[in-house]
């Protein structure tokens, strides 16, 4: 939308020195434009599902909640709208009842251009509130507001495809690169003590926190995610339709949703197809499976005689190297994590779907494909680890009930979001996020 392009290009031109707060705000914001600058006004409005939220509401709330940093760091700040404030609140009972989130999409005020000048007079307003405020509070609040919205931002990718698949254009579009066939393999890890959860010292959710040990057994893990081709083996086994498979509320939400496959796939003249953002095409039998719930994992691999990995075995995995007696984070010594390896959001392409051209992305056990392609179910259940002290009321500790934890980070993952210790988590059944899996065995 033409209007979204000269606010995206506005900021551009107006953006600060790098490295300041104020600077990678500003680029975190333009980020969200570049998301939807491409989009018809109409489609700003709509809401495909109970459980996406329509782009002008995701605009608005990453807007508000900068709102409730500057009213937590300043106590008299004047939120700029109680209307606004009641239709923007996703979850924060702490600020009134919360809007029904099922409903975001019925709701005409305030208009899209209404969030537009909005969303401006935010920015405006954050800019002059980080010139006043240097301290180390304000610091940590904004660190954590601005990996915030980089978790809108990924969220949007999702409800853009459930909104228009693949007539959604991205700003930057390419189709994924012709993929090379991997034999799939498990490697070996040496089970102990391992010490577990994120041990840098820059910024992590407190879900994250603190480190601490568990013990481990010997294991083996998947080297690389399961393909396309190898969960068309179970797809075309019947594997959606033998009850044995699956756990009992995952048969149940077979039985009533009609699951045949994962979601997007479609058959067409006998073949599964798939709409993303390359279009609609065949089903590429060497990219990593996507858009399959918990429940679809989990029955593959009771079907395949494994199971899924642990979030401790997915991190040691990542993580250790046995040859230095260490834990070596991402990216593993191969430079940072760019846009051209794992970063929809950036180039809209499979960061290493082709295996083969990718051996720096190999984890110091030899995993293949952990960061960056796409979330991986573990079979954890998502609780605060030994020791968990809440960082930020209602943000994470009130989702510790019946979800699941994912690791590694998808293709639509925002760089800053990019570390080995991230705790994804959604509900059992959920599918429409860029989740896959990989499998993983007793040694």
């Amino acid at each position: 939308m033409e209007s979204v392009r000269r606010m995206r290009q506005q900021m551009d031109d107006a953006e600060g020195p790098s490295g300041s707060l104020r600077s990678r705000f500003e680029a975190t914001r333009i980020q969200t434009l570049r998301l939807v600058e491409t989009l018809e006004r109409d489609d700003f409005v709509v809401q495909t599902a109970a459980y996406m939220s329509p782009p002008k509401w995701h605009l608005g709330h990453v807007s508000w909640m900068y709102e409730v940093l500057m009213g937590r760091i300043d106590s008299g700040y004047a939120f700029y709208s109680e209307e606004f404030s009641a239709y923007l609140n996703s979850y924060y009972n702490q600020f009134g009842e919360p809007h029904q989130k099922g409903r975001r999409g019925v709701v005409s005020r305030p208009t899209l251009d209404q969030i537009l000048s909005y969303y401006t007079e935010i920015n405006r307003r954050v800019g002059s509130f980080l010139d006043r405020h240097a301290d180390d509070q304000t610091a940590s609040l904004f660190e954590m507001g601005l990996n915030h919205e980089c978790q809108h931002q990924e969220l949007m990718v999702y409800d853009l495809q459930h909104l228009l698949a693949d007539r959604y254009v991205p700003p930057k579009a390419g189709k994924p690169p012709r993929a090379k066939a991997a034999e799939p393999s498990l490697v070996q890890v040496d089970g102990g003590i391992y010490e577990m959860g994120y041990g840098g010292d820059g910024f992590c959710y407190d879900i994250e926190l603190p480190e601490h040990k568990v013990y481990l057994n010997d294991y083996r893990i998947g080297r690389f995610p399961v393909t396309n081709g190898e969960y068309l083996e179970f797809v075309n086994d019947g594997g959606y339709a033998d009850y044995r498979h699956w756990l009992a509320d995952g048969w149940k939400r077979v039985q009533e949703e009609g699951w045949e496959a994962p979601m997007y796939w479609e058959k067409i003249d006998g073949r599964w197809h798939t709409r993303d953002f390359a279009g609609m095409r065949r089903v590429s039998p060497a990219e990593p499976v996507v858009h399959v719930s918990y429940y679809e994992a989990d029955a593959y691999a009771r079907w395949a005689g494994k199971r899924l990995p642990t979030e401790a075995e997915w991190e040691k995995a990542a993580c250790w190297n046995d040859h230095t007696g260490a834990k070596t984070e991402f990216p593993w010594g191969s430079g940072p994590p760019t846009a051209q390896r794992c970063n929809l959001l950036e180039s809209y392409v499979w960061k290493a779907v082709d295996v083969g051209s990718y051996p720096e992305g190999a984890s110091p056990c030899g995993c293949q494909q952990m960061i960056g392609d796409v979330w991986e179910w573990t079979a954890s259940e998502f609780v605060g680890y030994p020791g968990f002290r809440s960082a930020f009321q209602e943000y994470n500790d009130k989702w510790f009930t019946c979800q699941k934890v994912l690791r590694g980070g998808s293709f639509g993952t925002p760089a800053m979001s990019v570390r080995a210790s991230y705790r994804n988590f959604f509900r059992l059944e959920e599918r429409w996020m860029i989740s896959g899996f990989r499998l993983a065995e007793d040694a």
